[in-house]
């Protein structure tokens, strides 16, 4: 099969290249290099995302995917507002709550807390609190018995365990003093201990019983609101956007979404994967500028071969197509490696994280730091089709120089000596 003049030409010159070891090592270094670059910002870029999703799934275990609530104060008619949003495409469960801000005391510790008021049953097909209990059970929330979970940073706080008593202590509006406040006492029994990994949750949450919580905050037969879990993670936003734009009871409610909720979680997030990348991306433009000086050496050495392509009739564009064909091969060459190596690493995090642990006697994740104590680590197709169309653009473009440089050859300057 005939090849075209530039990628024969090419092709002869990188087989060449074996009679000048040092250009062949800056080649061979610039291969590595690319693939080095690209294998680790895929596997980079693959942990990120690992970290994302773990945070999404810790921030949802305890919250829901969207809210309807109150803009003055409760909701009365909250079941049918329930049945209308459970009717509603998209949405599998809707459960109400009650949230409030209380201080809880044993006698010689202090802490304050956000008390969350639940339904167990239904709060069951929204959360995953009853998965990450630590001691006792979810099921004990019970209307009326007097007792709460507590996250197991708080418990710590507050030196107690399951079983343990606790005093509850809720401020409340005073209706006879005008401006003023009054509290509500109520001594609770600790039910359970739940970890979610999160100090947002584990450090501040308490849970109990939607009817006792109305009771601690005067809101009998209300609640302060709904949570909402769709189908779609993702889709969230759009369904209750939908559900606001058809519903009639919509206008005087405050409708969230936990993209919403924990917009500043994901924010900083994708601002640390950006700097990741951008800090990687240095590996490949070292990487390319080897390209282009090892093509200017080729350049050079190949003054005279040049001269004579150019005499024989070859025309600038041709002489430019076979440097940056040239450059191409070593940058691809090196990108497909990349991949390969970064491809693998990514699906096997799990297994090779421990045995580097175990190998060099450190941790990558030391439990009394994070919560988590593996690196996480979720391949996008999409990230490695990104980073493979930068790196291939990067290479091309570093090949020009050294191209328009081989063009600039001028045959009669050359073969003057020859």
């Amino acid at each position: 099969m005939r090849k075209p003049l530039l990628v024969f030409i090419g092709l002869r010159y990188l087989q060449a290249r074996t009679s000048n070891q040092y250009v062949s090592f800056v080649s061979l270094a610039s291969v590595l290099g690319v693939m080095l670059g690209v294998a680790a910002l895929i596997v980079v870029l693959s942990v990120m995302n690992g970290f994302e999703n773990e945070l999404r799934d810790r921030l949802l275990s305890m919250s829901s995917h969207a809210t309807v609530s109150s803009s003055t104060g409760g909701i009365r008619d909250w079941p049918a507002l329930r049945d209308e949003l459970a009717a509603t495409e998209g949405i599998v469960a809707v459960a109400p709550y009650i949230e409030l801000e209380a201080m809880l005391s044993t006698g010689g510790e202090l802490g304050g807390a956000i008390l969350t008021g639940i339904e167990p049953e239904a709060e069951s097909q929204l959360t995953s609190v009853s998965s990450h209990m630590v001691s006792g059970s979810y099921e004990a929330l019970q209307s009326g018995s007097g007792r709460l979970l507590l996250g197991v940073i708080l418990a710590r706080q507050l030196g107690v365990v399951t079983g343990d008593k606790i005093t509850v202590l809720v401020p409340q509006r005073s209706t006879t003093v005008s401006g003023g406040f009054t509290s509500v006492t109520r001594s609770f029994e600790v039910a359970g201990l739940f970890e979610m990994g999160l100090q947002d949750h584990d450090a501040i949450r308490a849970l109990m019983h939607i009817d006792d919580a109305a009771e601690l905050a005067g809101m009998v037969g209300t609640v302060a609101g709904l949570r909402i879990r769709v189908a779609d993670l993702f889709a969230a936003p759009r369904v209750m956007q939908r559900w606001q734009a058809n519903s009639a009871n919509a206008g005087n409610l405050k409708v969230s979404d936990w993209t919403i909720e924990n917009a500043s979680y994901f924010r900083a997030v994708r601002i640390e994967k950006i700097m990741m990348a951008l800090l990687l991306s240095l590996i490949i433009g070292v990487a390319a500028f080897n390209i282009v000086a090892s093509l200017v050496m080729v350049v050079t050495e190949k003054r005279a071969g040049i001269a004579i392509l150019r005499t024989l009739g070859c025309s600038r564009q041709t002489i430019i197509g076979i440097f940056v064909f040239q450059g191409t091969v070593i940058g691809w060459l090196g990108c497909l490696c990349g991949i390969a190596l970064g491809v693998y690493l990514s699906l096997n995090v799990s297994t090779l994280a421990p045995l580097l642990e175990s190998a060099f006697g450190f941790q990558f994740m030391p439990g009394d730091v994070y919560y988590l104590t593996s690196l996480p680590a979720e391949l996008h197709w999409s990230d490695v089709a990104g980073t493979s169309v930068v790196v291939l653009v990067i290479t091309v473009l570093a090949t020009f120089y050294p191209a328009l440089r081989a063009a600039g050859v001028e045959p009669s300057e050359v073969l003057r000596y020859e």
